[in-house]
């Protein structure tokens, strides 16, 4: 982007000011190597092929020397300053041979609901959105530069987009009959095409708690642009029991903080909290986090609260491999809010995070379920010595090695004899004088205690 392209989107973004706003990011431009076949512009003396049965605005900044052009059928050639074309011998250059050709590919490919094709304007570092915000949400301001050709596949299936303006053409459009004019005339017929509508309404979010994206029926959509060259499925997560946030695609490797909140709570102010008096510390270096208004889940809401109907989703994700700051972050961030949540505006918050990583990680991580599974093999290894003791104490009874009697068929004790007994399981000598005394208005003084040798608790018998 030149000088002066700069200059004009930087006054354009800040007449946008305080809105958010998202940008274009791919172009049609001829001397962009990402749109030709060969990934690099024509040399000179190509044979240059645009696809015929295509409508396309393409932008010129140089000059080049081709040795033929196939049109396409409908379109237009915005020629810079200094631009222009000129003839030359097929195969002037020695490292593009002889019948070279070089093919514009299909400007059709870039999709409004694609999240890969849209820059937000006020990013920050360690911060980011999930897939469905990625997108124009609607209250949005979108930025087509003016320094670029474009063209944008409106649809399939979502319906109409929202948005609060469109800046296209170096024109800011706010009311729908100035768009939908733009769009129905010749430029706009070739920077936008497809099934779905575009509308603007300049309402603005007036809420300081944030207001929600509003792409939740276009996710579906959404996804499946994101996913196309995967082939439709989501990669599988590197750890256990991944989480899915609310506009998200695909699960993740992290923690997600929900907040409850009152009047008092303010988006931009809570964000700017994480990223300096957290993500600033170097403990949590490398973790990114996105901070936005999303519906409650059903099973959540309270038909009595308008407000129970939306909550602030924090998520928390490492950018490189799993290290467990996330979930050392979440309860830090449950700390805090224990602590300033009232003063903050904040109701209530939960936390959940992600299981260990599925190879390599935290030890922290992988040594829980170590500890849960020694503790289980440590109780089956009791279970199996107390049934064999139980076994031999059986077969040393039929043989008359062992006998027992019942307890109102003993000996009377002596008196003033310890009602105790040495536990050989616990090595502790136990009697009657650290028991709790019988209570005076019991019918009978006979009853005694005696410490369980499996749980090792004081319990009564009659």
């Amino acid at each position: 982007m030149g000088a002066p392209g700069l200059v004009l989107l930087w006054l354009q973004l800040c007449a946008l000011t305080p809105a958010a706003y998202k940008v274009w990011v791919p172009n049609t431009n001829f001397d962009d190597a990402t749109n030709w076949s060969q990934n690099r512009p024509p040399c000179a003396g190509a044979a240059v092929e645009f696809p015929a049965d295509k409508t396309l605005s393409v932008l010129v900044r140089e000059g080049h020397s081709i040795s033929d052009m196939l049109l396409p059928l409908d379109g237009e050639f915005v020629l810079a300053s200094g631009a222009g074309f000129g003839a030359a011998d097929a195969g002037s250059r020695p490292d593009c041979g002889p019948g070279a050709r070089a093919r514009f590919l299909d400007p059709d490919r870039f999709l409004w609901l694609d999240p890969r094709l849209w820059r937000p304007g006020d990013a920050g570092r360690g911060l980011f959105s999930v897939d469905a915000e990625r997108v124009p949400c609607r209250h949005d301001d979108v930025v087509f530069p003016a320094d670029a050709s474009f063209r944008v596949g409106l649809g399939p299936g979502a319906g109409t987009v929202r948005v609060r303006s469109v800046q296209a053409l170096g024109q800011t459009f706010a009311r729908d009959e100035d768009l939908t004019a733009f769009l129905a005339s010749r430029a706009g017929r070739l920077r936008f095409h497809g099934p779905g509508a575009l509308s603007v309404d300049p309402e603005a979010c007036a809420d300081p708690s944030g207001c929600v994206c509003g792409n939740a029926e276009a996710q579906p959509w959404i996804c499946a642009a994101l996913l196309q060259p995967l082939g439709g499925g989501c990669p599988q997560a590197a750890c256990l029991e991944p989480l899915r946030p609310e506009g998200q695609c695909c699960d993740l490797c992290g923690a997600v903080v929900s907040l409850t909140h009152g009047p008092a709570f303010d988006l931009q102010q809570y964000r700017a909290r994480l990223l300096h008096a957290f993500l600033a510390l170097p403990q949590y270096q490398g973790l990114q986090v996105a901070v936005s208004k999303v519906p409650r889940p059903p099973g959540l809401r309270e038909a009595s609260d308008a407000k129970a109907d939306t909550e602030i989703q924090v998520v928390l994700v490492e950018a490189g491999p799993e290290t467990g700051g996330a979930g050392r972050l979440a309860r830090a961030l449950l700390a805090d809010i224990a602590e300033h949540g009232e003063a903050l505006g904040i109701l209530s918050a939960t936390a959940r995070e992600s299981g260990a990583p599925v190879w390599g990680g935290s030890a922290a991580g992988l040594n829980a379920p170590a500890r849960a599974g020694l503790a289980g093999g440590l109780a089956a290894a009791g279970l199996l010595v107390l049934t064999a003791l139980l076994a031999g104490a059986l077969l040393l009874r039929r043989e008359g090695r062992l006998r027992w009697r019942r307890r109102d068929e003993a000996a009377p004790a002596r008196a003033g004899a310890p009602l105790g007994f040495h536990n050989p399981v616990f090595y502790a000598a136990d009697s009657a004088e650290a028991l709790p005394a019988p209570k005076s208005d019991q019918r009978s003084s006979s009853r005694s205690y005696f410490l369980n040798p499996l749980f090792g608790e004081a319990e009564a018998e009659a």
